[in-house]
């Protein structure tokens, strides 16, 4: 499987990499992916001096400052949100369990609703869309949690049941603040969180989602084993040495960080964390050793697509990115439920 592993590894990471110089190439204005690399490649200090800057001005602009932000903004967030996924399905031990459908994704909206309408936590300047976010996600992930327990165990069946209306409870929450709002600035900017959308990317703002998101993975990663035995049974993976509930709260966390984060910058872009995890296991299985960093790699591609087609199938207009993952996460989601002799984890 190692071998396996590290040639799906290597392909995957070369396809994230032409589909990301694609990417950039397409647009109002074409460029060739020659001039994508020659630009890139002179932003390297080390190299710099070896480039021919046979481009003109705007062609840097375009290439530099406009779409190469956004696509490696695109790469993070579908690699994020891809193992926050499959970190969710190994906790529930549900293959219909992603931030978005338990609702981690509307307590993020609400968050950064609050701080775009009502000025919430300003006095943290640039960083209080994310802190918000997070917040809000945290505190959606926990009220599921607490209606979701049923005799000290966390029901399945409840959680789902309590993602959904947790859900339904904060979008109503972020449309009753959108509609107090009396600034069509404010509420253009809350349907970007709403619909989802990578307009706004630039390099200032990826800091942030690219450290907590190489954090996550990275920890995600280390507790590969951990998860796997939460997919054994509670009972199991406490006899394995499992430590239950402070595991549960660590993924809570890793979890709702993540998510929120990438909602501060991103919107609310439903349907990746439960499409990816799924491929990936039909792939190479339910070990979370390959799981997790393969459903960031796949996750980086289908997102990097996804905002491609985004930008270019009503252009000079942009769809919001939402839309696409709906539209893929939709269907995908009935012939998973259609498919009869799917089980979690299958690949074994």
């Amino acid at each position: 499987m190692n071998r396996k592993f590290m040639l799906l590894s290597m392909t995957l990471l070369l396809v994230l990499l032409i589909s990301m110089t694609i990417a950039i190439m397409v647009g109002s204005v074409s460029v060739t992916p020659l001039y994508v690399w020659k630009v890139i490649l002179s932003k390297i200090p080390i190299i710099q001096s070896s480039i021919e800057q046979d481009w003109s001005r705007s062609q840097e602009i375009i290439i530099w400052q406009i779409r190469a932000p956004r696509v490696l903004l695109a790469a993070i967030v579908g690699a994020g949100l891809a193992i926050a996924g499959a970190a969710i399905q190994a906790l529930v031990r549900n293959s219909i369990a992603e931030p978005y459908i338990l609702g981690i994704s509307s307590g993020a909206t609400v968050g950064a609703t609050a701080v775009i309408i009502l000025g919430a936590f300003s006095f943290l300047g640039v960083y209080a869309l994310s802190v918000s976010a997070f917040l809000g996600s945290l505190t959606a992930m926990g009220l599921v949690f607490f209606l979701s327990h049923v005799g000290g165990r966390v029901s399945v069946f409840r959680l789902l049941l309590s993602g959904m209306a947790v859900s339904f409870i904060l979008s109503a929450i972020s449309n009753f603040i959108l509609m107090l709002s009396k600034q069509e600035g404010g509420m253009k900017a809350v349907m970007f969180w709403m619909l989802g959308s990578l307009a706004g990317a630039k390099w200032s703002i990826l800091v942030i989602p690219t450290v907590i998101f190489i954090v996550v993975f990275a920890l995600l990663w280390l507790h590969y084993r951990s998860l796997n035995l939460l997919l054994l049974g509670e009972e199991a993976a406490v006899t394995l040495g499992v430590n239950l509930q402070q595991f549960r709260v660590q993924l809570i966390l890793l979890v709702s960080l993540l998510t929120g984060v990438l909602v501060a910058v991103s919107g609310s872009i439903g349907f990746v964390g439960l499409i990816i995890p799924h491929i990936v296991r039909l792939i190479v299985g339910s070990n979370h050793k390959y799981v997790i960093p393969i459903s960031a790699l796949l996750g980086g591609i289908f997102l990097v697509w996804a905002d491609a087609l985004a930008r270019t199938l009503i252009a000079p207009e942009e769809m919001p990115i939402g839309i696409i993952t709906a539209f893929c996460g939709g269907p995908f989601f009935i012939w998973l439920l259609r498919r009869n002799n799917y089980s979690f984890g299958e690949g074994d």
